[in-house]
């Protein structure tokens, strides 16, 4: 008595495993997509960061060009270093830039007297970028308050 076995195919072990990879390629697509999102995101937030600093850059330098140019006429104007220091007394020594709601610009400078027009009338102290003290900080925790029952 020979009996031949038929070797037949489940259609059930193929689908299941068709249905597992293409949701294995859909999960890894929405993946990708999640953090694609993520980083487009982030690379906004550092180009506004990175622009506004710059803007606070361009307005400082500004500022700088027109402090120079009111120590080169209060120079050229003034006989003497005593008079060329009255003439300068009233110029800031320290700007403050906005870059954003809790950061800014601050440079200081000390003023010179020099030899000549050609040499440095002012010295740059510090170009800092300062975050304000006055943050106010959630520190609380938030947890749930369960009233006693009674």
């Amino acid at each position: 008595m020979d009996k031949k076995r038929e070797f037949t195919i489940n259609i059930g072990l193929p689908s299941i495993m068709l249905i597992f990879v293409i949701l294995c390629l859909i999960s890894f697509g929405v993946l990708a997509l999640v953090s694609a999102n993520a980083d487009r995101k982030l690379s906004q937030k550092l180009l506004d960061r990175s622009v506004a600093y710059y803007n606070a850059c361009n307005l400082a330098e500004e500022t700088l060009c027109e402090t120079n140019t009111a120590l080169k006429d209060a120079y050229l104007a003034s006989p003497d270093q005593d008079a060329y220091l009255s003439a300068i007394s009233s110029l800031p020594t320290r700007f403050t830039f906005e870059i954003s709601d809790i950061q800014y610009l601050e440079i200081t400078l000390s003023y010179l007297y020099p030899e000549s027009p050609d040499k440095p009338l002012y010295l740059l102290r510090s170009w800092n970028v300062v975050t304000k003290d006055d943050l106010n900080y959630d520190t609380g925790l938030h947890l749930i308050e369960i009233e006693d029952i009674d």
